[in-house]
């Protein structure tokens, strides 16, 4: 589902929101979601699952180009763990 898909399912579901709203709520959702994340916090959606950062050390990379190595410095990625209920349905037969 891309962003647009999910902004015409939440407009479908709520038809007492202009398109306006529904799409200021979702932004204001990711938004509060990164800037959780950048502050080095969690985000748990009970049911759906966790968002947090993970840290990964500086490490040697290659330009798959050229072949050259080159330094990749240390960075904090987003990480997401599915909720138990998440990972039921994906597995339900």
């Amino acid at each position: 589902m891309i962003r647009s898909e999910l902004l015409e399912t939440l407009a479908r579901d709520n038809p007492e929101l202009r398109a306006e709203e529904v799409e200021q709520v979702l932004d204001i959702f990711f938004d509060e979601i990164a800037q959780r994340l950048a502050e080095g916090g969690r985000v748990e959606l009970r049911g759906f699952g966790a968002f947090s950062t993970r840290e990964r050390d500086a490490r040697k990379g290659r330009n798959p180009r050229t072949g050259e190595s080159v330094a990749v410095p240390a960075k904090r990625v987003p990480y997401f763990k599915p909720g138990k209920e998440m990972r039921e349905r994906l597995n339900a037969e």
